[in-house]
């Protein structure tokens, strides 16, 4: 089946839909075995040092996966250097379908927005509404899992944050997927409860340093809430396709997304919480904002490229734990 690629969570009933294959791009760009490689293609082309590695990384991510011909860009609602992104890659051949989340979660622009990419692939609301059951049955699977996590204490930080991240596109197979999640909830209902660690939250976009999980846990700490990530599993009550991608908290305003952050931390019992933003990203402004407005312990990390923690970023994590105890 031809393959889509999307730059982040776009409403991916669509794209099932149409007898396609979505494919994250962030994803395979931050899997690949050398990603830093890809990122400095995008330089030798002619993308700036000064941008956001992420965006670096999905140009050559296209650009070497052939069989990406088609693109969903988000134009509002997440980074703003995507529409050069969308310009570069068309000037490859690569053809751009824009979608936007409107600022104020209008529902009747959403519908809109949703209805222009269903016309470009020639699906009906029916059917939309048809894969948003399918998808919808491997989504439960990971709510079950995150439950697992905060509640039971059975499940990794790590795990969760994969898991969840990749609900963006199901791996490309919903029901492969789901199997996968199926395995990992039967590890975690069989293993012992974790205890005496101290809970965490992170929040922000998923981090560039995936060595970030496993160093916590190895200092008496785990993260239990994953905000963005747990947001791309739709964890919302509706049976309305439009309903769902407006309650969705990831592409709109800091506010709402205030209000999913609190909820979730008081219901988890957080020690702290770890707002990360990623290098050149508009998003380290709203760091003022969230820490005027957040009543817990908060550390903000920067990122900017694929690899192992620095000793700058190890050593305020070790404070911040020792200040939590």
């Amino acid at each position: 089946m031809p393959k889509v690629g999307i730059t982040t969570t776009v409403p991916v009933e669509v794209i099932y839909a149409a007898g396609r294959v979505p494919v994250d791009l962030n994803n395979v760009f931050i899997a690949e075995e050398n990603p830093q490689s890809l990122i400095e293609e995008a330089e030798l082309a002619g993308y700036p040092r000064n941008l956001c590695a992420w965006i670096k990384g999905i140009y050559s991510t296209v650009l070497k996966n052939q069989d990406i011909r088609t693109l969903i860009a988000v134009t509002q609602g997440d980074c703003s250097n995507t529409h050069a992104l969308m310009e570069t890659l068309q000037l490859a051949g690569v053809e751009i379908v824009p979608f936007a989340y409107p600022y104020d979660r209008d529902v009747d622009l959403l519908r809109l927005q949703m209805e222009k990419v269903m016309h470009f692939f020639d699906v009906t609301w029916e059917q939309v509404r048809e894969q948003k059951k399918r998808l919808d049955r491997v989504r439960s699977r990971v709510w079950e899992l995150d439950r697992l996590t905060w509640e039971e204490n059975c499940v990794s930080g790590w795990d969760n944050h994969l898991y969840q991240i990749s609900c963006s596109d199901f791996n490309g197979d919903p029901e492969k997927f789901a199997a996968e999640v199926d395995y990992i909830l039967e590890k975690a209902r069989l293993s012992e409860p974790r205890t005496g660690e101290l809970r965490l939250g992170y929040i922000g976009v998923p981090p560039i340093m995936g060595e970030l999980y496993p160093y916590l846990e190895e200092r008496g700490a785990r993260i239990v809430f994953n905000e963005t990530q747990r947001q791309f599993t739709m964890p919302f009550d509706t049976t309305d396709p439009v309903e769902q991608y407006r309650f969705y908290t990831y592409p709109y305003g800091v506010f709402y997304r205030l209000e999913d952050i609190g909820r979730e931390a008081a219901r988890r019992k957080l020690d702290g919480i770890i707002h990360y933003a990623q290098s050149f990203c508009f998003r380290q402004i709203e760091d003022l904002i969230i820490r005027e407005k957040l009543d817990f312990p908060l550390l903000t990390l920067e990122g900017d490229k694929p690899g192992r923690l620095d000793a700058r970023t190890r050593m305020r994590l070790d404070v911040f734990l020792d200040m939590l105890r």
